[in-house]
């Protein structure tokens, strides 16, 4: 498992969220005032210094539930709220979508130009801002410093780390199928044509060398494909073309998307439902890592009740309010309990961190420990 890896699963999933976000509100005809504000206070707290300073340390990947709250505080960083069936589908676009894109990288290097593809759409969402367009900036610096120097095997690493932590997600989705590049069941269907990695030649010829290094015979065969060659290279630098289109905004052109889970994806989810009743004696550190990680974001609360505003994943309220119905019991997180009295310093952190979460107009309860305040977080889990 590579340490490297969650700077670049983090962003590009924020990058799948904003595209989503931004495509929902035009389609709700949010006015652009409050739009623009959604999409900069969501830019600000995933660029934010602190934060970015905890995500950017070498460290293994959180568990997909500890990754989903951080995106759900994250979603709500600003006056947009979300209901618990339109959050799911929002998380399953993102994962599934990042998923394709790593499934499809012609090297694993390329993992970086997707996340620079991302990273060039957010810088566009934030161009009139010049504040956030710097914390922006500074992450692409961050992201050439530590990424450039990195082996092709190091990146092989990477990629087989964000491949592990996707293989039991099958959620499928509506443009996938449509584009006949996802079957029923969720898995993708990975093209046999196309154009080759860069630097490589395209299948269909065999040559001979005799001890020496010298070609002593050539023999053609039948790929199988239409493939093609890469004439240039994807920019790494701050600017440039990256070439390749994954990691782009498939929102666009607006299509109506939809999400249902594969009965492969049930069955995932209610085998970890049943492995996560036994007690996790990593939960507790795994939680120290979320807090530092949390703890450097700044959330924004709406001044009051009435500024905030809804928006829905769903084409309609009704299938929203049927989505939250038939939502399976195996997403509803369990309560892990962790004794953690003697960790009073250490929770006082957290404390404050989840009191910085509360939602406006949220009653505030006042815990009997700081214990309770760390075992409460974990309702987010």
């Amino acid at each position: 498992m590579s340490s490297r890896t969650l700077p670049l699963l983090f962003i590009n999933l924020g990058g799948e969220m904003l595209y989503i976000l931004d495509q929902r509100l035009r389609a709700q005809n949010i006015p652009a005032d409050k739009a623009k504000k959604v999409m900069n206070d969501i830019i600000t707290t995933m660029f934010n210094k602190k934060f970015l300073e905890e995500l950017f340390k070498p460290q293994e990947l959180y568990s997909k539930k500890a990754l989903r709250t951080v995106f759900d505080r994250l979603a709500h960083a600003s006056i947009m709220r979300l209901n618990q069936a339109s959050m799911d589908k929002l998380y399953d676009l993102m994962t599934m979508a990042f998923k394709y894109q790593v499934l499809l990288c012609p090297r694993p290097k390329d993992i970086l130009l997707v996340c620079f593809n991302h990273m060039d759409a957010i810088k566009d969402f934030v161009k009139d801002t010049p504040n956030i367009l710097s914390q922006v900036d500074e992450t692409y610096r961050q992201l050439i410093e530590i990424y450039s120097p990195l082996s092709s095997g190091e990146f092989q690493l990477i990629r087989q780390t964000l491949l592990i932590f996707f293989q039991d997600m099958h959620i499928r989705v509506s443009i996938f199928l449509k584009d006949k590049v996802q079957n029923s069941n969720g898995r993708f269907v990975l093209p046999t044509s196309g154009p080759v990695p860069y630097g490589t030649q395209t299948p269909g010829l065999i040559r001979l060398f005799s001890c020496n290094g010298e070609e002593v015979k050539r023999q053609q065969f039948r790929n199988g494909g239409n493939y093609a060659g890469v004439l240039r290279e994807g920019s790494f630098d701050m600017f440039g073309d990256r070439v390749i289109k994954l990691g782009t905004n498939m929102y666009s052109v607006s299509r109506p998307v939809e999400t249902h889970m594969s009965g492969t994806s049930k069955n995932s989810a209610q085998h970890a439902k049943q492995v996560n009743t036994a007690p996790n004696p990593l939960a507790k550190e795994e939680l120290n890592l979320l807090a530092r990680l949390m703890g450097g974001l700044e959330v924004q609360k709406p001044g009051n009740a009435d500024s905030g505003f809804r928006v829905n994943l769903f084409a309609t309220d009704e299938e929203e309010e049927e989505a939250l119905i038939s939502r399976p019991n195996d997403l509803s997180f369990g309560v892990i309990n962790i004794q953690a009295t003697k960790d009073l310093q250490a929770n006082a952190e957290l404390a404050k961190i989840m009191g910085e979460f509360t939602e406006a107009g949220e009653p505030c309860t006042s815990p009997s420990s700081k214990g309770d305040d760390l075992l409460a977080m974990m309702d987010g889990l």
